[in-house]
């Protein structure tokens, strides 16, 4: 049994020593916000929040974060007031497929955590996560966007 703070709520599974905390969300707790990309942690669809910081969820154990709080873009919008990233993703469109957007959101999320005014280059370094459609510049800007309603 595994127990885990997931989006401020302790929760209790009952799965494998090594089974992917990606795989818990989905599989487990029906947190089907995080999505599978690649497996490998290189392309971030999967990104999560753990303890604030953006972790790509694909290749750690469930089993390695007790005591550390988990979010997901489930919960990224508190008492239903949409996060500041999320309203600049929909003003700008910066989404095509959108299929890698959860995860470009939540590692957005945590740069303006820790950067409030983030250069292009911040940008540029934090956001790691591929994007098959290319919406890049769209998702630097919407970035700015969201940094100036903080």
């Amino acid at each position: 049994m595994t127990s885990l703070d997931v989006n401020g709520k302790q929760v209790t599974v009952d799965v494998e020593k090594d089974m992917p905390l990606l795989w818990v969300l989905r599989d487990e707790l029906g947190l089907t916000g995080t999505k599978y990309g690649c497996g490998v942690a290189a392309c971030g669809a999967c990104t999560v929040l753990i303890d604030g910081q953006p972790v790509r969820s694909c290749v750690i154990p469930a089993s390695s974060l007790g005591g550390k709080k988990i979010t997901t873009i489930e919960a990224l919008s508190a008492d239903g007031k949409t996060h500041p990233v999320q309203k600049a993703w929909v003003q700008l469109q910066v989404p095509q497929c959108g299929y890698c957007q959860s995860g470009m959101i939540m590692a957005a999320a945590a740069l303006l955590d820790r950067n409030k005014q983030p250069t292009d280059a911040d940008i540029n370094a934090a956001m790691t996560n591929l994007c098959r459609c290319g919406t890049y510049a769209r998702v630097r800007e919407a970035i700015q966007v969201a940094a100036r309603s903080i």
